[in-house]
């Protein structure tokens, strides 16, 4: 990766929400954009720790024991092992930062799950 990558119009490039694109890698870690409406589906990454960073909007992540709330420029790391349902108020846009390997969805199935192997490069 030796070109600025610019945010905003990686954003500008898809509009469906829940579907991380990838930006950019770096030492085993992808870099990836969503776009966020509504709420997603409990899950977990049994071996990886996920970071959220919005950028627009407001994220909330639901966690069994209580909820933190993401404005613009806000991050949060989620534990390992740690339950979380990601919610937009009402749509949010967010970098992910997470290993290669991480399982969107934690690898628990379901219509919005994106596989490894499936993950787009814009």
């Amino acid at each position: 990766m030796t070109d600025v990558i610019d945010l905003k119009s990686k954003l500008a490039a898809f509009h469906d929400t829940w579907h991380p694109r990838v930006i950019g890698e770096a030492n085993g870690q992808l870099l990836k954009l969503a776009q966020c409406e509504g709420a997603l589906e409990w899950h977990s990454h049994q071996a990886e720790d996920e970071v959220f960073l919005c950028l627009e909007g407001r994220l909330v992540l639901e966690l069994r024991d209580r909820e933190v709330a993401l404005e613009a420029g806000q991050l949060f790391v989620v534990p390992r092992g740690v339950e979380h349902k990601p919610r937009a108020e009402p749509r949010a846009s967010v970098l992910l930062f997470e290993p290669k390997q991480t399982q969107h969805l934690g690898g628990a199935g379901g219509a919005r799950e994106v596989a490894v192997d499936d993950q787009e490069w814009i």
